[in-house]
């Protein structure tokens, strides 16, 4: 029960990681919220079904209104935040092409979602952890952050603009006790994910651990680093990826 009564915010809440996530801290005494812009009232349910107590929330990460009043009915409901998992990106739907072919609007909504909303996510639950002197932020980044994997330069840029966001905010609150990292997953086969076999063969070659990531692979993590087991550890990157990259 390392999370006992502690307030956990996870966005993209409704999302299989945002389930996966919020069902292992409930189980470890959390009191979970689950903003998405989608219904995450399943997994409320599956929270509530285990015994735990959970909130979902409509909320829109990219927009500063929406993320406030997010933050503040997620303290009105269980009265503060220790805990925020910045899990909400845009990713499944982006369209792939070459950079010089790519349509503004398509470059700004990935910076919108998974950089933008990261900040409007720290930025409105800092007041709560540093009334507390303590919180944890963990910033969901990607391994195609390391390994700039082409069509992909919107979400490629976003992911890694989360790894330098998570260090300069690491500076500036380490003071109130606040911890602040990251965690680049590799390619998650989330269940129900359709990939070529093949290709996900080849993936799996590039690995130590030579098969497909899963969404337990990358849990461990993000739980030791929202724990008071990484107390003095911040502005950190930790590569969840069975041995791709090596840092």
């Amino acid at each position: 029960m390392r999370f006992k009564d502690k307030v956990v915010i996870i966005t993209g809440g409704g999302g299989k990681l945002g389930k996966v996530y919020g069902l292992a801290f409930a189980r470890e005494g959390a009191k979970v919220s689950l903003p998405d812009v989608m219904s995450a009232d399943h997994v409320v349910k599956a929270i509530q079904d285990q015994g735990g107590e959970a909130m979902g929330l409509q909320c829109d990460v990219a927009n500063e209104t929406s993320v406030k009043a997010m933050v503040e009915a997620t303290v009105k409901r269980f009265g503060g935040v220790d805990i925020l998992v910045n899990n909400a990106a845009y990713f499944m739907t982006v369209k792939k092409g070459p950079f010089w072919e790519m349509a503004v609007e398509e470059f700004d909504k990935a910076m919108a979602i998974n950089v933008r909303g990261v900040w409007l996510c720290a930025k409105s639950v800092f007041p709560y952890m540093k009334e507390r002197s303590k919180g944890k932020i963990i910033n969901i980044s990607s391994g195609v952050a390391l390994n700039g994997n082409p069509n992909y330069i919107h979400y490629v840029s976003s992911k890694g603009a989360v790894i330098s966001m998570t260090r300069a905010m690491a500076r500036e609150v380490g003071q109130y006790g606040i911890c602040v990292n990251s965690v680049a997953p590799g390619f998650i086969l989330t269940e129900g994910r359709q990939v070529d076999p093949e290709y996900e063969r080849r993936r799996n070659q590039q690995r130590c651990f030579q098969r497909s990531q899963v969404e337990d692979d990358v849990l461990g993590t993000v739980l030791f680093l929202a724990s008071s087991e990484s107390d003095f550890m911040t502005g950190q990157l930790l590569c969840i990826d069975g041995g791709t990259h090596f840092l």
